[in-house]
């Protein structure tokens, strides 16, 4: 797909702050460090539009990416980093929740993970989550460039008996270094534009 314009339109910690208009939103969620700024970016063929960090937790807020005035990519404050309080951690929980639970504009949330780890419990919840509230449950399995294709039906098969995945082609395997199934995953993004 090509984006002409992708800008950081708004950054938000509650309801109050989101923006106000009809635009269909995709939201990105993950453990921290799982790599959704780099997806993002290298979707959008942008190098710093999602700002990266080699410091997990680093989002902190709701980002909302206007992509041609078309629609929007939401990044959700990462999850399950070790290295903050507890207060800090439901903080980012309500922030999460609210927006999941109260954004109308939203037509699909995609969870990533580590296609070289087992997922997390947390991973497991918000995977739970995301099925309870009748959404596709794709899953983008990051940094696949770390492994050789070969191992990649193995990996595939950890996390889709970890999180209890219907179907094994709901699982893409990508890389922001390398854009494996870059093609793929703005295929299923179309897919899921189009369907409302």
């Amino acid at each position: 797909m090509k984006v002409i314009k992708a800008q950081l339109e708004t950054i938000a910690v509650n309801s109050k702050q989101y923006p106000h208009d009809g635009l269909l939103e995709i939201a990105f969620v993950g453990r921290s460090n799982v790599g959704k700024s780099s997806l993002i970016n290298s979707l959008l063929n942008r190098k710093n539009l999602a700002k990266t960090s080699g410091k997990p937790g680093k989002t902190r807020t709701i980002n909302f990416y206007n992509i041609d005035d078309k629609f929007r990519f939401v990044d959700l404050p990462g999850y399950g980093y070790a290295k903050v309080s507890k207060r800090e951690k439901d903080k980012w929980a309500y922030i999460i929740e609210e927006y999941l639970n109260t954004r109308e504009n939203l037509v699909e949330v995609i969870q990533l993970v580590d296609i070289r780890h087992e997922p997390t419990e947390q991973d497991l919840m918000m995977y739970n989550w995301i099925k309870t509230y009748d959404f596709s449950g794709i899953v983008i399995a990051t940094k696949a460039d770390k492994i050789s294709r070969g191992k990649y039906q193995k990996h595939i098969k950890i996390i889709k008996n970890k999180l209890k995945v219907e179907d094994a082609k709901l699982i893409i395997p990508y890389s922001s270094a390398s854009k494996i199934n870059k093609d793929k995953v703005w295929d299923t993004i179309k897919e899921m534009l189009n369907k409302d």
